[in-house]
């Protein structure tokens, strides 16, 4: 069985925050062994969807109690709109209520979603209590599982409210993706081009070539896939936990996404990783407009993200258009702004992003407004409609 592991390594020798990120098929039958060389007493608190438990709850449950520990599991919905304050307080009332301790681990069983609340929830609780990611998204297990951001979504922006907290372990079992719909796939895929789009212009060449094998969830495309993201990520991360700066390029595409997640409610009009496809393509425009990259890079990567079923113009999204002057406020809540300056992540070209101090407001509204490619009401509601489910996401 191939397994790759990339070592999550701080600044500081011997970090307490170290951790690996194991990438490979079988890891969910391994989590009891695994979690039993982390624990000091053998107890733990499962956090999960009630769509992800219906396919994973039990094989981890089991895995547990073959290696003799206890567990206790809470099962939230489904779906972006558990990121709120009302869950937050659900889950936590739910962990005290279950004596959960200083030297127990909650598990994050699940996407993008559970593993951003339940990370935040072991950041507050008791001040702090470890927790491991067991992500079953492929989002998920490249990009919200590692790196230690979690948090929770409200009315002003996505995120706003959140800590650093860094796992003490992410399995990332590509078994778990069969039960994934074609479409969450999608929507994670764009997360792998946003590493490429980053920095590594071979990786997109090779994305170019393999991402047909990789959508139909080859087993070994999908672990090198997983792994040159997670590297990218991890490189970025251990040399600035906290975005303060280089650690911002990460969010390639997302000022842009995140707002027009923040329009549609975060519903299933749009998900993060469409979200973020878009953005992309919005932020290689915005930079061609600003004759900082040249237009064949900008065609190359709207192009690759359109094969892959991704959105690339804000009127494929059903309710559009959106009203530019509201885009553009929720940007200013962006997590990247500073005194209320929208800072956005621009590129030179593929695999040279930068992050651009200084975003002239009138330009930007000018963009916003410029005229987009039309679509067919069938075109613009293919995200809403044709998408939408058959099978939803775990």
């Amino acid at each position: 069985m191939t397994m790759e592991t990339i070592r999550v390594a701080f600044a500081e020798q011997n970090s307490i925050r170290d951790y690996d990120i194991l990438i490979g098929q079988g890891l969910l039958a391994q989590a009891g062994e695994r979690i039993a060389a982390l624990l000091p007493c053998h107890r733990v608190a499962i956090v999960t969807d009630n769509m992800v438990a219906a396919h994973y709850l039990a094989p981890l449950e089991q895995a547990l109690s073959k290696a003799n520990i206890r567990h206790c599991s809470k099962i939230l919905p489904a779906g972006e709109g558990t990121k709120t304050y009302a869950q937050l307080e659900t889950l936590t009332h739910f962990l005290l209520e279950q004596k959960i301790e200083r030297n127990d681990i909650i598990i994050a069983l699940g996407g993008g979603v559970i593993g951003d609340l339940a990370g935040f929830a072991a950041a507050i609780l008791r001040r702090g209590i470890a927790f491991v990611q067991i992500p079953t998204s492929l989002l998920a297990q490249i990009d919200s599982a590692i790196g230690g951001k979690t948090g929770i979504n409200t009315p002003q922006g996505k995120n706003l409210i959140g800590a650093f907290h860094q796992p003490a372990l992410v399995l990332a079992d590509i078994d778990l993706l069969t039960s994934l719909s074609d479409r969450h796939m999608r929507a994670g895929y764009a997360e792998i081009i946003k590493y490429a789009a980053i920095m590594d212009k071979d990786f997109f060449a090779w994305l170019e070539t393999h991402s047909k094998s990789l959508l139909a969830r080859d087993p070994q495309t999908l672990i090198t896939a997983i792994s040159r993201s997670c590297a990218i990520k991890t490189a970025i991360v251990t040399n600035d936990e906290r975005e303060q700066g280089h650690r911002a390029l990460l969010n390639l595409g997302h000022t842009f996404g995140h707002a027009y997640e923040t329009v549609t409610n975060y519903s299933d009009r749009l998900l993060h990783g469409e979200a973020v496809a878009l953005g992309m393509c919005l932020a290689f425009q915005f930079s061609v407009r600003l004759n900082l990259c040249p237009q064949a890079d900008c065609a190359r990567l709207c192009a690759h993200i359109k094969s892959a079923g991704l959105p690339i113009d804000p009127h494929e999204i059903d309710g559009a258009p959106f009203d530019s002057d509201t885009l553009i406020d929720i940007m200013t809540q962006d997590k990247k702004a500073r005194d209320g300056v929208i800072r956005f992540v621009l590129t030179r070209g593929i695999g040279e992003a930068f992050i651009h101090e200084q975003i002239d407001e009138a330009e930007l509204r000018a963009f916003l407004q410029a005229p987009k490619k039309h679509k067919t009401q069938t075109d613009k509601t293919n995200i809403k409609s044709k998408q939408i489910n058959k099978h939803k996401g775990c």
